[in-house]
């Protein structure tokens, strides 16, 4: 996908945006149904087939993906030329590459399709202006990402605590 990709789903997974974002997605959950029509029009739908790769480490962070279905995996390159670690494999109901919503950026790791992958895109211009049109729409986006990245950094902790 990075900058230049882009795969567009059919009508279907627009028509019913909405309720897949408050069914799949669990930070959706601090927002009312009436809050998810006022700023579904900020997300697109994306399907990716497996193979492909979403982003590149080092590329420009433009966008996030909340996964609907399939799983995206997210690698790291290593200090030695050509290798690579896996720091995480996120399915249904994930979200990657949040950080690039407030910092602007690059990526720190390259994402790739493992499976067939439905995605909602909430690109940074777009989450900007729904922070400046809808700021507490915004805020309730935030807490919910907020609370996924805070539970993936306390499981990380506990990984990284049972090697030592």
């Amino acid at each position: 996908m990075g900058q230049a990709t882009s795969f567009v789903c059919d009508g279907v997974c627009e028509e019913r945006l909405c309720g897949r974002m408050k069914q799949e997605l669990r930070f959706f959950n601090f927002m009312e149904d009436e809050d998810l029509d006022e700023v579904s029009h900020y997300f697109e739908c994306r399907q990716v087939p497996a193979g492909q790769t979403l982003w590149k480490e080092g590329e420009p962070g433009t966008f996030v993906v909340f996964i609907i279905n399939g799983r995206v995996e997210l690698r790291k390159e290593t200090e030695f030329k050509g290798r690579s670690v896996v720091v995480g494999i996120y399915g249904q109901g994930s979200i990657a590459g949040e950080l690039c919503l407030l910092d602007h950026s690059p990526r720190t790791e390259t994402a790739i399709a493992l499976d067939h992958v439905d995605l909602i895109i909430l690109t940074a211009n777009h989450f900007e202006q729904m922070m400046t049109l809808h700021p507490e729409l915004g805020n309730k986006l935030l807490r919910g990402m907020l609370l996924t990245v805070s539970r993936r950094l306390k499981k990380s902790f506990e990984r990284l605590a049972s090697i030592f």
